[in-house]
């Protein structure tokens, strides 16, 4: 009797351990993560977003959550919460996004960005966020921010769009490179701000040398990056 008792309750404790630890350590299939794509206004890095997105969906396996940065912007004013909802509908994260254009503020709006990210990812969900963050600090913060909080979804992988200012600022439909160049708009990347070229992206792309529909089908081989 004291056998079979004491089998029992190592193989219930043993049981137990598994659970924790499947919980703990999914799959890498189902495990969230953080695509970061910077680069300039207008360099291509919204658009390859989406596709990305439409891509994920096909892939399936895993909710998808989108964060355009001048979306947000738009879309918000000056210290408005913006609630992001997961598809399970049991995660609301609020997070606050500055209209400012300052270093600080940009800096600010990564952090958020990043600290709202790493909650998605450690709920399984594959986030892609697009802001500009045109400095090493900032995206190397967002790095951190994702790995250390992200639980078994801390998986980040910074894609830089290097699309030349030239092409980004002749194709500006929005015009924010003509108001900072008329002094309108301070603090504006690649005008009066440098946008500070990522040390360690995993993945470079330029819109100028290959289509969207080429990017995502001959760059973001998932299998390479271990999604």
């Amino acid at each position: 009797m004291y056998h079979s008792s004491c089998s029992k309750n190592l193989l219930i404790f043993c049981s137990e351990v598994v659970r924790i630890l499947r919980e703990s350590y999914p799959p890498r299939s189902k495990q969230g993560f953080v695509l970061f794509l910077t680069g300039l206004h207008n360099s291509g890095k919204d658009a390859i977003a989406k596709a990305l997105q439409i891509a994920l969906y096909q892939q399936g396996g895993r909710s998808v959550s989108l964060l355009l940065g001048e979306t947000l912007r738009q879309e918000l004013s000056p210290g408005e919460p913006y609630h992001n909802v997961l598809h399970d509908k049991k995660h609301i994260i609020p997070f606050v996004i500055s209209d400012g254009y300052s270093s600080g503020d940009r800096h600010d709006n990564v952090h958020s960005i990043a600290s709202v990210s790493a909650e998605l990812s450690r709920a399984g969900a594959a986030v892609i966020v697009t802001p500009i963050a045109p400095e090493e600090r900032s995206r190397q913060l967002a790095r951190d921010v994702v790995v250390q909080n992200g639980g078994s979804g801390g998986n980040f992988f910074l894609i830089h769009v290097a699309t030349p200012l030239e092409h980004a600022e002749r194709t500006d439909r929005h015009g924010l490179y003509a108001k900072a160049r008329r002094g309108e708009i301070l603090g504006f990347p690649g005008v009066d701000l440098p946008y500070e070229k990522p040390k360690n992206a995993n993945l470079e792309v330029d819109v100028t040398k290959q289509s969207i529909s080429e990017i995502i089908h001959s760059k973001f081989e998932f299998s390479n990056l271990n999604l």
